[in-house]
């Protein structure tokens, strides 16, 4: 039968609203609201048509009910900027998203999740004891004593063992610990990320429409969220000042921020001390403020030269985008095990642009098709990702 669930999230993921849709399959409106309210199945030209209009497959209407995902289960960058549009189709990525992530998942290996709990079910967090007493709060403590984004912050680099370095790719670190990170092919500088929790597992959605500076803080934010403020509301201005507070320091670590910030900050010294933790000009200036290494004057003169010199919208001496690792060892393995792009959309009954938009076009450059494997052993992902059998082809 038609899935009234499937033409709800395709509508949502284009971002198209009901009239616009009945205008283009040529019913009225009300008989779209029927459609996704399951009172009424469209008729078979009617079905034709509204694959034509939103670009799926046919067969991706006849399949199981999707996850449906809410606002009030991701946990966006940022609301206020963006239309309900934007939001819409950002949630129904992430639906198709987890789509994609079940079928990774029953043919691969993936990393477990490595994320302690450090936010707590209600109230508000605070570091639990002055600085030089925090090694002693190692591991983790009860829920009850949550840690506050800073010391959540430390708690995580000591856990995984960074130390004080900067992270090098920080999409990779997350799949390494068990975060499925996927893109958004949103071009739309208001959408910056989300996150969520689903299954057991964490999931994170980013925008790389953004620099690659901005993508990497966006990312340590969402990684706040997702330890933070698991238990509780997901959205609101507090939580999302604690996620900028965790990510300010996963990034640029204090003691490693003290030790190799200019000490008189200059516009200039910023731009070249920003590389070394590969962040933006703005997040440099504000974490010297936030440790009190400027003063309030010389952060606001920083903050208008940047807005000057137009770095709030330009990053100078950008960075080079990060990628994922995990899903390049993941389409490697299927192209030697001769599976194309179009046999896994067609595993799923979506378009084969769908796989392109959640995994940072990756596909475009690694499954050409047509690249068939040979031996029982090739195609086997390296590391913790690997390729648990062949049989996901359709015949």
């Amino acid at each position: 039968m038609f899935n009234a669930k499937r033409f709800s999230l395709a509508r949502r993921r284009r971002g198209m609203t009901k009239r616009e849709i009945a205008e283009r399959i040529g019913v009225s409106e009300r008989s779209v609201s029927a459609y996704e309210k399951g009172d009424q199945e469209p008729e078979p030209s009617n079905v034709q048509r509204i694959a034509t209009a939103l670009g799926f497959p046919e067969a991706f209407f006849f399949e199981g009910d999707p996850e449906e995902l809410t606002e009030g289960v991701a946990s966006f960058r940022s609301m206020s900027k963006m239309s309900a549009r934007q939001r819409d189709s950002a949630l129904g990525s992430g639906a198709i998203g987890l789509l994609l992530n079940e079928w990774l998942e029953k043919n691969f290996n993936l990393p477990e999740p490595d994320l302690p709990d450090l936010g707590r079910e209600s109230g508000a967090l605070t570091d639990p004891a002055p600085r030089e007493d925090f090694e002693e709060k190692i591991p983790f403590p009860s829920r009850s004593t949550a840690y506050g984004p800073e010391a959540a912050a430390e708690a995580f680099r000591s856990h995984w063992g960074l130390g004080e370095l900067p992270v090098k790719n920080m999409i990779a670190l997350l799949e390494s610990k068990g975060v499925r990170v996927f893109s958004l092919a949103i071009d739309a500088k208001e959408v910056d990320a989300f996150s969520m929790w689903h299954g057991g597992k964490p999931f994170m959605f980013l925008n790389t429409y953004k620099s690659a500076e901005h993508c990497r803080f966006d990312a340590a934010h969402e990684l706040g969220h997702l330890v933070l403020h698991r238990h509780g509301q997901t959205q609101g201005p507090e939580l999302e000042r604690e996620a900028n507070a965790f990510a300010s320091a996963f990034l640029m670590p204090r003691k490693s921020v003290l030790a190799n910030a200019p000490r008189v900050a200059t516009l200039p010294g910023l731009v070249r001390a920003k590389r070394y933790w590969k962040v933006s000009v703005a997040a440099l200036n504000y974490r010297l403020h936030a440790l009190g290494m400027t003063s309030d004057w010389i952060y606001r003169t920083l903050c208008i030269q940047l807005a000057e010199a137009g770095y709030r919208t330009n990053e100078p001496e950008g960075a080079s985008h990060e990628k994922s690792l995990a899903l390049e060892k993941v389409f490697k393995a299927l192209r030697d095990e001769g599976i194309s792009k179009s046999d896994v959309a067609n595993a799923l009954s979506i378009p084969p642009q769908e796989i392109d938009a959640l995994t940072f076009n990756l596909m475009l450059n690694v499954l050409s098709g047509g690249d068939k494997g040979s031996g029982p052993d090739r195609g086997k992902g390296r590391g913790a990702v690997r390729l648990i059998h062949s049989s996901h082809r359709r015949d």
